[in-house]
């Protein structure tokens, strides 16, 4: 059992022409892009907000946060929507590659950039064969302060 134990399942997306991957724990659901409704004076990475079933959330695109270029929207561009420190919001990813279980000797650190390069919010990086996974702790990211969009929780 401990090989269970010592696994981790990560819903891996597109990026650019990089892969990431999120704990499947904190996604709620995978909906196609869908228009949304603009709010004055956001930051550009925040697209908008969408009526879920009732609930208003927030839509940030994160090629426009990682600053990965040109944005463009087509088939494969979906909305991740997540539950994260209680709260239900959407992030705007290229594509969805698929569910991967990791094991603690498939995660990697992430490297050091000095303190020029904020990489807290990297959780490490993946192997899998020949792929290279990008491993985002969501919640921090969205719980940072230049994020703005859900109250910081005091662990």
């Amino acid at each position: 059992m401990a090989a269970v134990e010592s696994s981790r399942e990560f819903l891996t997306f597109v990026l650019g022409k990089e892969e990431y991957g999120i704990e499947i724990l904190k996604v709620q659901e995978i909906r196609g892009y869908d228009s949304v409704t603009q709010i004055a004076n956001t930051p550009e990475f925040i697209k908008g907000v969408i009526n879920l079933r009732g609930v208003i959330v927030p839509i940030v695109d994160m090629r426009i946060k990682f600053n990965l270029g040109k944005v463009t929207y087509d088939e494969f561009t979906v909305v991740i929507i997540l539950n994260v420190a209680n709260r239900v919001l959407g992030m705007v990813v290229d594509s969805v590659s698929d569910v991967l279980t990791l094991s603690t000797e498939q995660i990697r650190p992430a490297p050091e950039f000095g303190s020029s390069i904020d990489t807290d919010y990297l959780m490490g990086l993946g192997t899998v064969d020949e792929r290279m996974l990008i491993l985002v702790d969501i919640e921090k990211l969205m719980t940072g302060s230049e994020m703005a969009l859900v109250e910081s929780v005091a662990v």
